[in-house]
């Protein structure tokens, strides 16, 4: 069973993982906000309907490379602070290779194939920036190609 979801509430990790069920081996990753260089708020945009394709389209990539009997990708949208969780990547498997290889493939190229837009704020209210593309995403990303 796959499930692809973009919300603009909180997300709960456990639940998620919880949700999987219970196979040989259950793999996921939790992204959170990071305070990095005194990031105080993110702000996370999308396309309605494209963003929620194109995580469609890489979660059925994956469950054609690997054997999988069940995936989640969970996504924040909207304001965040550091802390919350903003990404759940879960895969479930009867061997813990294709969970870890599942999970590693769908944040390495969530991160550099799914069009959402960042924007951290730091100090007052006109100190924020857009985050641009980081090489070192494109690199992990093309080890799946």
């Amino acid at each position: 069973m796959i499930v692809v979801r973009v919300q603009p509430g909180p997300l709960d990790p456990a639940a998620e993982l919880a949700a999987l069920g219970a196979s040989g081996a259950v793999a996921s990753f939790t992204g959170h906000v990071r305070a990095d260089d005194g990031v105080r708020l993110l702000e996370l945009e999308h396309y309605p309907g494209m963003t929620e394709r194109a995580l469609e389209e890489l979660a059925a990539a994956a469950a054609e490379r690997w054997p999988l009997s069940a995936l989640r990708i969970v996504h924040r949208v909207g304001a965040m602070q550091p802390g919350e969780a903003i990404v759940f990547v879960g895969a479930a498997s009867d061997h813990r290779a294709a969970a870890l290889e599942a999970t590693a493939y769908l944040i390495d190229r969530l991160k550099t194939d799914a069009p959402f837009w960042k924007r951290e704020s730091r100090g007052g209210p006109d100190a924020a920036s857009w985050v641009e593309r980081r090489a070192a995403d494109d690199e992990a990303a093309t080890r799946w190609d």
